[in-house]
């Protein structure tokens, strides 16, 4: 029998069930990870009160310090001595000694702690890269009061016997800033680390098959892709150097190194001189505290002025960090 394609073919006559399951697809709750929201939510509100708490204590404090009548804003930005005894209260010693243990504190992490990322990341074997890198972490859980005995009574004596007891101090900047690079490799060379593990693979296949050598595949194309969060790294570390305390308190010195002009102190680059003792804001901070000071006294309230001062510095660090994620990031 002939069929006739011209009709349109029938549906077969399915029996459809008489009761359907419904799908509900809307969102349900449920009371564990409502739970765990709302924690996370607390948590994140507690850190930002916490936060406005500090500024807001800084603030005020700091400001209770420079409407004394002894107190001067421009003095406190412009002058080369700090002594509270006398009415001298110039930053500038207090801050040119953060700024120096840190300077010498990234020129030996920032390179070191780079290329033992680069190590890890791409020569290192997956047995080695499992060793290394939890040894290198345990440098970050030494404490801090270690390292500042570690470079009292080692990194000292070994300046001293290289360069001369006459030349350098047995309080000096330069071992504190020495240490504190020693510090803060741990953390350039871990997060470096994970900024370079993080380029994907095929960047650096299509660079060997263009012919490149694993070096030149590193530092012309793993590098400038992982430029931000290497960037991330070393001001996180940079940050980590000027807000450390215990070293510098114990090796760097118990008293500002005071210049009587900015003369004094551009002449042969005596502010500059790594041999010498100095302290640190973080370092004159804890000594002072330490003391019996009597509660809304001057030298009470200058903590909060150099605090402040310090809060200032973190804080445009922690911006640079946040503008070079965003103006190196690559998205692949």
């Amino acid at each position: 029998m002939q069929s006739d394609l011209s009709q349109p073919i029938q549906a077969m006559n399915v029996p459809v069930a008489q009761h359907q399951e419904v799908i509900d697809l809307r969102r349900r709750r449920r009371a564990g990870e409502s739970l765990i929201h709302g924690f996370l939510f607390l948590s994140g509100v507690l850190s930002v009160f916490t936060t406005v708490g500090i500024v807001l204590v800084l603030l005020s404090q700091a400001l209770a310090f420079f409407r004394r009548p002894e107190v001067s804003l421009f003095d406190f930005l412009t002058k080369t001595t700090w002594q509270p005894a006398i009415g001298e209260f110039g930053i500038f010693p207090l801050v040119n000694a953060t700024l120096l243990t840190s300077f010498i504190a990234v020129i030996v992490a920032l390179p070191l702690g780079l290329m033992i990322a680069i190590y890890l990341s791409e020569y290192a074997s997956a047995p080695a890269r499992r060793i290394i890198k939890p040894v290198l972490e345990m440098l970050a859980g030494v404490p801090t009061v270690v390292y500042g005995f570690f470079a009292l009574t080692f990194v000292t004596a070994i300046l001293r016997a290289l360069l001369g007891s006459d030349r350098v101090e047995i309080f000096n900047v330069g071992s504190a800033g020495l240490v504190i690079g020693i510090l803060i490799l741990p953390l350039v060379a871990s997060m470096s680390e994970d900024a370079l593990h993080a380029v994907p693979g095929a960047l650096r296949e299509a660079a060997f098959g263009l012919g490149a050598t694993r070096l030149e595949t590193t530092l012309r194309i793993v590098l400038p892709a992982a430029l931000s969060g290497i960037s991330a790294a070393f001001i996180v570390a940079i940050s980590r150097a000027v807000g450390e305390t215990m070293i510098v308190a114990i090796a760097a010195g118990a008293g500002p190194r005071n210049f009587k002009s900015w003369a004094d102190a551009v002449t042969g680059f005596k502010f500059l001189n790594p041999f010498t003792a100095a302290e640190t804001m973080t370092g004159h901070m804890v000594r002072i505290s330490g003391g019996d000071l009597s509660y809304d006294s001057i030298d009470y309230d200058s903590i909060f002025a150099i605090g402040l001062t310090l809060f200032v510095m973190t804080l445009a660090l922690n911006i640079a960090s946040r503008w070079a994620v965003r103006r190196f990031r690559e998205e692949y």
